[in-house]
């Protein structure tokens, strides 16, 4: 399996280019810098060309998304094509803000190359994943959890994989990793491997450069309800996605 490997690196972010540098320089697959999309620069025509806010999608997402959030969703996508244009089996794509331990990182990576299709859509997260067992090699495990985990740190995209998630996020309705959570949208099977070698590097390099701060008490507490329940949406959505595909197309627990 041949993988290219990319990372996505928003210019005005100084403070992370220290990391994106040991990004490249402790990959074991050679990091092309794709320079992300500046959501702040995005006008109203570029911003209604992709996102589409009410009735798009089910579950229902029930907060509007911001204009990084909008950046974020177009860097990635511009990422998946980069994965089709390197004409690679597979890409690794890696955010920012991503710190990869040098010793459990290319040891990870090794053993998803050594299974993955060009299907397969593999995440390094950075916290320890739990799920059914796909695949085991050594002291790695890959895993299915039972709803995506949220955060795009570091991620292994078959081919065919990221030119399916391209044609259905045309348009959008919340962030990234929102839709890869909708396996009956995507019918794209998302797989952690554990342990990851990955942590999170946000704080060091200056906090995000996505989410707003400052947000009211009261709207906190009205956003902390519907999340809750929109959780508890998505738990059903991929729990009925799953039995459906499990059908199609299981791969055997080992």
């Amino acid at each position: 399996m041949r993988a290219a490997g990319f990372v996505i690196h928003l210019t005005r972010a100084e403070r992370r280019r220290a990391l994106v540098a040991d990004l490249q320089r402790l990959s074991p697959v050679p990091v092309t810098v794709l320079a992300a999309v500046d959501g702040a620069l995005l006008d109203e025509a570029a911003v209604e060309a992709v996102y589409q806010p009410h009735d798009l999608l089910e579950p229902h997402y029930p907060f509007a998304i911001s204009r990084g959030e909008i950046g974020c969703f177009l860097s990635h996508r511009k990422a998946w094509q980069a994965i089709l244009d390197s004409g690679a089996d597979a890409g690794l794509v890696f955010e920012d803000d991503v710190v990869i331990d040098p010793e459990v990182f290319p040891r990870a990576v090794e053993a998803v190359l050594g299974w993955m299709g060009r299907g397969d859509w593999i995440e390094f997260q950075t916290r320890p994943v739990d799920g059914p067992v796909i695949h085991r090699d050594g002291a790695f495990r890959i895993v299915e959890p039972q709803v995506p985990p949220f955060r795009l740190s570091a991620q292994l995209i078959g081919a065919d994989a990221a030119a399916r998630m391209l044609a259905v996020t045309e348009r959008f309705d919340r962030p990234v990793d929102g839709v890869l959570q909708l396996l009956g949208v995507t019918e794209q099977r998302i797989l952690c491997v554990d342990p990851s070698g990955v942590r999170d590097g946000t704080a060091a390099a200056g906090g995000t450069t996505i989410q707003a701060k400052g947000t009211p008490l009261l709207a906190e507490l009205t956003k902390s309800w519907h999340r809750s329940a929109y959780r508890r949406a998505i738990r059903a959505h991929v729990a009925k996605a799953r039995a459906r595909l499990d059908q199609r197309d299981r791969r055997p627990l080992r």
